[in-house]
């Protein structure tokens, strides 16, 4: 089986300004394509922007709204599957999510952040309640979080006892934390033994200053491609001949005691 060949963009786009993020977006599927790459991911609420304060009610959209069918049509148009964060607008509900578009326009999945960090999440948002959703995307199987949601190791062991592959990210985080970026993904790569896209805003918004780092982490805790600070495209190969052998050399969930870890729930 031929590898994943994945895109990170690391780019805060403009908050509120979801025309011009979508332009954005458009370039740089086309800098991917290009590249050669299957698979585009945007980061944590690329849409709309993160730091849109009040403007959240108003900038939400079902799944299947027009920011879908934007970027429906941008997969279409390079080949390419795109994953990108916005907010869900559910009835009177909002929900920090992302979802993955595949390269023929359909839209394969959709998340709901689970864990929501801080008073602006907190204010805005519902949490979401389902903790696994894939899809498969050219033999590989995908797996959604989002930001804070990776920080919690039984996410993630969650997600490899599911067989995900490759988990996507897409992240909003910000100083002081990029010990996350730099340590935490790689470390959840290596012990759910799969690869991990984790992708990043970058510079100061509203209140916020996002550290960038985003990086494609593989399951030996290997990062195969990091980007800086800045606005950055950066491509890496996910490869499932190596995270077979990985597995097989690495077999935590062959050798996990269930019966063991009733107290963690």
């Amino acid at each position: 089986m031929p590898s994943l060949r994945t895109a990170l963009l690391q780019s805060s786009g403009r908050p509120g300004a979801v025309a011009e993020n979508l332009k954005a977006l458009d370039e740089a599927a086309a800098r991917a394509a290009d590249a050669g790459a299957r698979l585009l991911v945007a980061p944590e609420l690329f849409l709309t922007g993160y730091a849109i304060g009040d403007a959240v009610p108003e900038l939400a959209e079902p799944a299947a709204g027009p920011g879908s069918e934007a970027i429906a049509e941008i997969a279409v148009r390079h080949g390419l599957a795109v994953l990108y964060g916005y907010p869900e607008r559910d009835g009177e509900r909002i929900f920090n999510a992302s979802q993955l578009i595949g390269p023929d326009g359909v839209r394969l999945a959709n998340y709901r952040k689970t864990h929501l960090f801080g008073c602006f999440e907190q204010e805005w948002f519902t949490p979401g309640e389902q903790t696994v959703v894939q899809a498969d995307l050219d033999g590989t199987r995908i797996g959604l979080l989002i930001c804070y949601d990776v920080e919690f190791p039984e996410n993630v062991r969650a997600h490899a006892l599911a067989g995900t592959d490759l988990l996507l990210v897409p992240t909003a985080q910000m100083h002081p934390f990029q010990f996350v970026a730099e340590s935490v993904v790689p470390v959840r790569a290596f012990e759910s033994q799969m690869y991990v896209a984790y992708v990043n805003r970058t510079g100061p918004e509203g209140e916020f200053e996002f550290v960038g780092l985003s990086c494609l982490a593989g399951p030996d805790g290997v990062v195969r491609t990091r980007a800086g600070r800045g606005e950055e495209l950066v491509i890496g190969e996910v490869d499932p001949e190596f995270l077979a052998a990985s597995r097989a050399a690495n077999p935590y969930l062959a050798d996990r005691r269930p019966g063991l870890y009733g107290s963690l729930a």
